[in-house]
């Protein structure tokens, strides 16, 4: 009878101990590739892509060229690009497009209006109900002669959304997925503003996955997630990620937490939060690059963005289960 119990007590620890262990998914991405990616968007040619600019127009055919490749769909009768006007005036036109000997109320700076542009894709899932995940690829361009090209912010969401639909291509989820690169986040989520608003099915949009600055982690290796706060039942799905190299951590979401900084309103995310449509937002803390010109292909860890990436893909496919239900 003993020897029963005895071996009954070892098969229960040998359970609990299993089930604390539980490995992490793998999650098979081309890392090379992704690489390659933001090494491209956040090279010297694109000159820091800032909004409306020569080096922001040539970025919107390189995300294009990509989505064609991987064989995305566009929204309903429209190409992938998406424009949209927009009119510089006063103070913000003289700060973008600067005159010699602007009045201190700017009343001589002329207005000027011009046409910034998202990049839309679609995969096609098999109910009518979608995920947007959004990554912004504006950035700051050229200041004081030199070229901001924005390696963590935000050339890192944008190759992610690359490898994010090769990796939905060959695994289709139950949702349609809306892979959206927007425009003009640094002067106002502009580009995102204008997607949701122009969004036909926007009562079809059931979570907005924002990716910006997922690929620099200057000591522990950090990865957050903002959102729970606002949507506490988004929590199991997050909980299921294994991770041997970086901690997932929740947080920067609640407005009265004095030990962190809130990100509700710090990105593309909120304009969809401002609709009552849930959000998760994956991003670092700000870092010793942040806003600068040194943040490029070179001041990235590139282990903890191939990693942080699939744990990001770990999460649309937990999530794609999870809203079903």
């Amino acid at each position: 009878m003993q020897t029963i119990k005895t071996n009954f007590y070892w098969i229960v620890a040998f359970l609990i101990f299993s089930g604390g262990c539980t490995k992490p998914k793998l999650i098979e991405i081309n890392s090379e590739r992704l690489l390659k990616n933001i090494k491209i968007i956040s090279n010297d040619s694109l000159e820091g892509r800032a909004f409306s600019s020569i080096g922001n127009n040539k970025t919107q055919k390189i995300i294009i060229a990509n989505f064609t490749k991987i064989g995305l769909q566009t929204t309903k009768n429209q190409k992938f690009i998406q424009e949209f006007p927009y009119t510089f005036k006063g103070k913000k036109r003289q700060e973008t497009f600067p005159i010699r000997k602007p009045k201190r109320n700017f009343s001589n700076v002329p207005d000027t209006t011009v046409i910034g542009g998202n990049v839309i894709g679609v995969l096609k899932g098999e109910i009518n109900k979608s995920i947007v995940i959004t990554a912004h690829f504006d950035h700051l361009g050229i200041k004081g002669g030199k070229i901001f090209n924005g390696a963590d912010d935000n050339a890192s969401g944008v190759a992610a959304l690359f490898e994010i639909a090769e990796y939905f291509k060959k695994k289709p989820t139950k949702h349609h997925l809306i892979l959206a690169a927007l425009d003009a986040k640094e002067i106002g989520s502009l580009g995102a503003e204008f997607f949701l608003k122009n969004y036909n099915e926007k009562e079809n949009i059931i979570l907005n996955i924002n990716l910006d600055m997922i690929a620099h982690s200057d000591y522990d290796p950090e990865l957050f997630v903002c959102g729970l706060f606002h949507n506490p039942n988004l929590r199991k799905p997050l909980e299921k990620i294994k991770s041997n190299q970086i901690d997932l951590l929740f947080g920067h979401d609640e407005p009265k937490n004095k030990e962190q900084s809130d990100w509700t309103f710090s990105s593309d995310h909120k304009v969809f939060h401002k609709e009552n449509i849930p959000f998760i937002y994956f991003g670092v803390e700000d870092h010793k690059d942040y806003h600068r010109h040194t943040d490029n292909y070179a001041s990235i860890n590139p282990d903890f963005y191939i990693e942080a990436v699939k744990i990001i893909i770990q999460a649309i496919e937990n999530f794609d289960k999870f809203l079903i239900d």
